[in-house]
């Protein structure tokens, strides 16, 4: 690893929590609960890094944890790996990793074995194929030849993927009892079944956008805690363009409960939290980021 990410300090699992309760609320890595941002921080500090970079480096896709390509590609450099690209293209990506411990592999990804392999379906490999094809070539490099840099993950590009082909599984059927107990066959796992979203259209036509907001609108202020808490359980089903929305609506709710002015009072206390996880040169960043947020406000 390199100096600008290690860190020697281990810090408690309540500084952990608060940076997490910032993390979520921020919403500015696209962690959607402080849960989530917890599991990043103990995985960021168990690894020698800062807990605030934990959202740099990893996303959660359906509550799965991946590590982004370009963290695995950094850390398998800084632990002395090389890489050498032939080719980058829209129709390829193919490249040699080579690393002291590991040896080398060279590895390619083109668009005809992703479409054999069933990943064209994904309407990023039509928006972004050279980012797609790259993406999967570093992960299989890296995990080739020096897998310690994947922290045991996989890139977002191939969780996304496998969340999406992975089939249904039906619960077995109740197996009869064995005769002789001693050599009786363990009970079969029984898997929950996943929950595939819905097409946007499909959702407008069964009215769950008002079912939603009718919903959000009857909640006290404990009960929308608690809806806000099992964010992603409820709104599974639902199409990923909805969700920033329906996070405006909780927010809005909690607006008319609490008033205006209690809610960025809260939030404020939040993002103090933030600031100071982050540290003076992360709290610049964020403050740079505000400015040029305003200032863009004000053209527009």
């Amino acid at each position: 690893m390199n100096a600008l990410t290690t860190t020697t300090a281990t810090y408690a699992v309540s500084d952990l929590e608060r940076m997490a309760k910032a993390f979520a609320a921020s919403q500015l890595f696209g962690v959607k609960n402080a849960d989530q941002a917890l599991a990043l921080c103990l995985v960021a500090q168990a690894e020698g890094r800062h807990p605030a970079t934990a959202a740099q480096d990893y996303s959660i896709i359906q509550n799965r944890p991946s590590k982004k390509a370009d963290a695995m590609l950094r850390d398998f450099l800084a632990s002395g790996g090389k890489v050498e690209w032939h080719e980058l293209s829209d129709a390829k990506a193919d490249a040699t990793f080579s690393h002291p411990a590991g040896g080398s592999a060279r590895i390619d990804w083109t668009l005809d074995r992703a479409k054999k392999a069933g990943l064209s379906n994904n309407a990023m490999y039509t928006k972004y194929p050279r980012q797609m094809l790259r993406a999967r070539t570093v992960s299989e490099g890296v995990r080739t030849v020096c897998p310690g840099a994947t922290s045991g993950m996989y890139v977002p590009e191939e969780v996304h993927d496998i969340v999406q082909e992975q089939p249904q599984r039906a619960a077995p059927q109740q197996q009869e009892p064995a005769q002789d107990a001693e050599f009786s066959e363990a009970p079969a796992l029984e898997f929950a079944p996943i929950v595939e979203r819905k097409k946007a259209a499909q959702a407008k036509r069964d009215g769950d956008d008002e079912q939603i907001r009718k919903e959000l609108n009857s909640l006290d202020i404990t009960r929308l805690t608690e809806w806000e808490a099992e964010f992603d359980q409820r709104t599974a089903h639902l199409p990923l363009s909805w969700l920033d929305a329906i996070r405006d609506m909780i927010h809005s709710r909690r607006e008319e409960l609490l008033g205006a002015a209690a809610v960025a009072e809260e939030e404020a206390g939040l993002d103090e939290a933030f600031r100071a996880s982050l540290g003076e040169a992360g709290a610049s960043l964020i403050s740079g980021r505000e400015l040029a947020d305003r200032q863009a406000s004000k053209a527009a």
